[in-house]
């Protein structure tokens, strides 16, 4: 039979008593003094994010509310109107100009996100590679993407626009005639996604580059030691471990692209018989050449929608690249 003498029965309760010992008052105190401190935490992070917050409804809150609005009343930029419901949006719908620009709009949308981003790779990929004055050239590559859009848009405008333009003038001295790009509404059309590409490239290549740059060289190795082809490592290998940056480069240049309005008003202005005519040109003049603020705003609500589903659905893939 063992006897516990007073001295270590006195130690063994102080040290249950004491803040943050062995015994279960310690512990229940400590907790306690965690759990305060998370939610004082919680509060000041609170706090502090309240003015953020309120700033971000104050900005983009109101004015959503006013344009909404606006798409169920038949007024103009001055007076509301009278209130007609979703009339707006069935009217919309059921013109013909609103699907011609979002026949559009899809084509302008596609080629400008697939095209600018398999010209930036491209380059990208070239620049990885050693090539003399690689940093001289990667900076030359991104002036069309710093360039302002009116200074652009100006410059390719002197290109094509009249037949004593330089490309139309080439042409005709090569016998292939006088092709008036900006007055034919395919090639209008052409040029306007052409210049999309061009605008857009560097973003895209930038982009690319930055998911490579994060690539480990030794995977390519191991596969080069395992006779794997150079296709076989770009699709098995690059493609797969940049696919999260692609799928954000996609989100975001869709979203550019549904929403380009200057790319497009200033080089053809919509036309020629409204061939170039996007949804966001299309709401444009509905709102500040016809003074139809409600098919306006519905228009740019339908764009809105159709915006969030995209980026959902590729959210949904960015999330099972990062799982994979």
């Amino acid at each position: 039979m063992t006897t516990t003498t007073p001295s270590r029965g006195l130690a063994r309760a102080r040290r249950g008593l004491a803040p943050g010992g062995g015994g279960k008052p310690g512990a229940d105190g400590g907790l306690n003094r965690r759990s305060r401190l998370a939610s004082q935490a919680t509060r000041t992070f609170f706090w502090l994010l309240l003015p953020s917050v309120f700033l971000l409804i104050l900005i983009h809150g109101y004015p959503l509310l006013y344009a909404g609005v606006q798409a169920t009343h038949d007024g103009s930029l001055i007076d509301t109107g009278n209130f007609v419901g979703l009339n707006n949006f069935a009217n919309v719908l059921g013109a013909p100009a609103f699907w011609k620009a979002a026949q559009f709009t899809l084509v302008f949308t596609i080629v400008g996100v697939f095209g600018s981003w398999l010209v930036g790779m491209g380059l990208a990929l070239l620049l990885r590679t050693r090539i003399p004055a690689g940093g001289f050239f990667k900076v030359l590559l991104l002036l069309p993407w710093v360039v302002p859009i009116v200074v652009s848009s100006t410059a390719w405008n002197w290109l094509v626009a009249t037949p004593d333009s330089p490309i139309p003038a080439m042409s005709r001295a090569l016998g292939l005639g006088t092709p008036l790009f900006l007055a034919n509404p395919t090639l209008a059309a052409v040029m306007v996604c052409a210049f999309k590409v061009w605008v857009s490239f560097p973003f895209m290549m930038m982009m690319t580059s930055s998911a490579l740059s994060s690539v480990d060289g030794t995977v390519y190795e191991a596969a080069s030691m395992d006779g794997a082809s150079r296709w076989q490592q770009f699709t098995g290998i690059t493609l797969p471990l940049i696919a999260r940056s692609t799928y954000i480069s996609w989100i975001l240049m869709t979203i550019f692209c549904v929403n380009d309005f200057p790319t497009i008003y200033l080089l053809t202005g919509g036309g020629p018989v409204d061939a170039t005519t996007s949804l966001v040109v299309l709401a444009y003049r509905r709102v500040f050449q016809d003074f139809q603020t409600g098919p306006g705003v519905a228009i740019a609500f339908l764009m809105t929608i159709t915006l969030v589903v995209i980026s959902a659905v590729l959210y949904r893939q960015i999330r099972k690249s990062s799982v994979e």
